[in-house]
This record gives structure tokens, sequence and C-alpha cells, in this order.
């Protein structure tokens, strides 16, 4: 029997199987998104263990980025930042900056005869998000640059209490991101936050330096942001590309969708091809959770690694075929097109709106102009985020499709 499988970002070695199980070192592996969802969405139950958040003393500031936070703190601060990413702001406020920025780079990759999309989409995700943050005083394509360096880091794993890392690697996450941390404070982070100073504006700087944030603190929180906004956008971008260039008929479904049809698509990829394919919580108190009938007590202090991929393919939820490519799915009630790519519950990545539309802005300008795959992307993968990335992924502009 031939299985339709769809997906590219497959991890070697990583189990589909079984569902829920807890392992010799006290680590909860949980792949089913009914479990996966249930402690999402538990309140009060577990803290944030991904990012390298345990590794981060808890004396070294004063306030936790936002992602790090838990309980209410995390909901207060979740409560007043909330009005940059929702839905409505995003379509009236930053929609025409997005065509703008969109129109801009790619008039300029298409003026040579190939060029990379992983690069075009990284300046262009921190474009947006950089608007959103408020990271406007500085020139976008070196603090792209900035950002890139400083997400460069050796191998972590957040199920080790070390990272995983021996001592050289430890040194080299040392400089590897202090120093990128350093010089995006220097040209990017202080500049804004010395414009704002003088006069607020509409966004996230103004309100963390209202709010009495230090400027350490600020710098945290941007680097927390750039990571959710700009890192993980590209990636999609790249993705996405490279899935509907693969598929004439996707891609003409896309290209003559009405903007509800293109979101469907672009949610189904995402669902397929996770940016974050792992998410970690550590129990702070005793966690039942149930799966296929069967409920497991999760102790406090055990760390649980939600496996996000294999929750996306879950066929008790998604339905035939999980592997493969079938925008349109009959999902349960609750489950939203994308599944748990944007996470679920108290940390629901707030920006899904804005990855969402900047994407298909970007989209809809690049796909009519007959690119062709000049080099396939290298599938590599980024620890610190426990998602891959795509790189070299090189095309070339042909003869622009007619509108439909």
């Amino acid at each position: 029997m031939t299985i339709d499988n769809d997906r590219r970002s497959v991890r070697p070695g990583e189990a589909n199987r079984p569902a829920v199980e807890r392992d010799d070192d006290g680590v909860w592996r949980l792949r089913s998104t009914e479990a996966v969802r249930q402690v999402l969405r538990e309140r009060d139950a577990t803290t944030q263990a991904g990012f390298a958040s345990e590794t981060i003393p808890e004396k070294a500031m004063k306030r936790r980025p936002i992602l790090f936070m838990d309980g209410e703190p995390h909901r207060q601060q979740r409560s007043m930042t909330a009005r940059y990413f929702a839905p409505k702001t995003v379509s009236t406020k930053y929609r025409d900056l997005m065509e703008t920025f969109a129109d801009e780079l790619v008039a300029e990759a298409t003026a040579s005869d190939t060029f990379r999309l992983d690069q075009l989409s990284l300046r262009y995700s921190v474009e947006v998000a950089a608007q959103v943050i408020g990271l406007t005083d500085s020139p976008i394509r070196p603090m792209s640059r900035r950002l890139e360096r400083f997400f460069d880091q050796p191998s972590f794993d957040a199920t080790q209490a070390d990272g995983g890392r021996n001592r050289f690697e430890k040194l080299r996450a040392v400089i590897t991101g202090n120093l990128p941390m350093a010089t995006f404070y220097l040209f990017d982070v202080r500049p804004a936050i010395r414009a704002r100073k003088a006069e607020a504006q509409e966004d996230v700087i103004s309100h963390l330096i209202d709010q009495g944030y230090t400027d350490r603190e600020i710098l945290i929180e941007c680097v927390t942001y750039g990571a959710a906004g700009m890192v993980t956008t590209r990636e999609f971008i790249s993705m996405a590309t490279w899935h509907l260039l693969d598929d004439d008929a996707l891609r003409a479904r896309y290209l003559a969708g009405e903007e509800r049809e293109r979101y469907l698509i672009l949610h189904e990829i995402l669902r397929l091809e996770p940016i974050v394919g792992h998410l970690y919580r550590r129990a702070t108190r005793p966690l039942e959770v149930t799966d296929a009938g069967q409920t497991h007590t999760i102790a406090a202090g055990e760390l649980i690694d939600l496996f996000v991929r294999q929750a996306n393919a879950d066929e008790r939820t998604v339905g035939d075929a999980p592997l493969a490519l079938r925008p349109g799915r009959d999902l349960p009630r609750g489950i939203g097109e994308e599944v748990m790519s944007f996470g679920d519950g108290p940390h629901k990545c707030p920006g899904n709106s804005l990855a969402i539309q900047e994407t298909d802005m970007l989209l809809t300008r690049l796909l009519p102009l007959g690119l062709t795959v000049v080099r396939e992307p290298d599938l590599g993968w980024d620890e610190l985020i426990a998602g891959y990335s795509l790189r070299d992924f090189v095309l070339r502009t042909g003869t622009p499709t007619p509108a439909p």
C-alpha cells in the first residue's frame, strides 16, 4: 500500500509512536493531538522549559521575557500586548507596510537572474516584525544579519540538564550568543529605546518603556520577539514556496483563490510542516493526561516533550492520509487548520495572524513571476527553537503567470 507523504521536515531517528511514553530519565514524550493539547491548555500546572529558558539564572533579570513567563504575570503581559498582534490591527495598520516591503524586495530580487529566497524572506520578515516591535531606527539589512548570527547556536538538547553541551560547546554558545546580542543592542535596540523615550510610538518597545522595563529587559524581549516574529516566519515562507512550486495544481488553486482559500492552503502547509517541532513544559504539580481513554499521571518536576509534528499528523484528529497536503480537512471542533503549529492555550503564538498575512502578501507577488527552482534548499535543524531551517534556496524568474 502506498502512503501519501508530502512532508519534508522529517528528522532522522525521531519516533512517531507511542502516543504517550515516559523514558528512563523521567521525560514524558507526548505525540498525540489530544495529549499535547491537554498539556498546553492546562493553566498553572506547567512552566516554560523550551528555548533554553531553564539555562537562564533566575537572578539574571528582574522580569523574565514574556515567552518564559507563566501564570498571572504571563496573562497580564499577554493581555497588554495583544493589541499589537490582533487580526484587525494586522489588517489595518500593517497591511500597507507589508505590501510596500513585499513590492520593494520582489523588485530588487527579480532585477537579477537568480535570487536566494531564504535571504529575501529573512529581510522581509525582519522588516515586518520590526514595525510591530519598534526596531525602526536602524537599517534592516545589517539588523537581519545580526539576528541571523545570534541564532547560529551549537547543538542544544532541552531534555538534558546541561543542554547536552560539553564544555567547549557551552563556551561557544556564550561567545556566539553574547557578541551578536551586544551588537544587536548597540546598533538596533538602544537607538529604538532612545527614540521612544523621546517620543512614544504604538509599538512593543514603547509599551515596555511605559511598564518600567530596563534596557536589558527590553533587549531580551526584542530577541524573544525576533525569534518568534522573524526567524520562524522566514522558514515558513521558504517552505510554503517550496511546496507550491512543486505542485502545479495547488499553486494554481492558491493564485486563483480568494484570501480565505489562500489562507486555508497556507495553514495546511503549516500543519504538515510546523516550524517549531517540539515544545517543552515542566510540570509544577501532578498533572493527569488522557489519551485514547488511558490516563497517565505526570509528577511535579518532570519534563514534558510535546512532539508538534507528530501531533499534527495524528490520524484521529486530521483524518486519513495525515502526511498528505490536503487543504480543507474536516477537523474536530476547537482545532485550528494548523492544528498545534502555533501552540495552544496561554502560550499560543500571538503573531499567528501576522505570520500568515505577511506570508500571503509575499507569495501572491512572487508566485506569478514564473519561478523555477535553481537549487532546492538545504534542510537543517535549529536546536534553539527545536525547528527546521531552509538555506541556499535559489530561484529564477521566468514568464509571468497571467492573472486569473
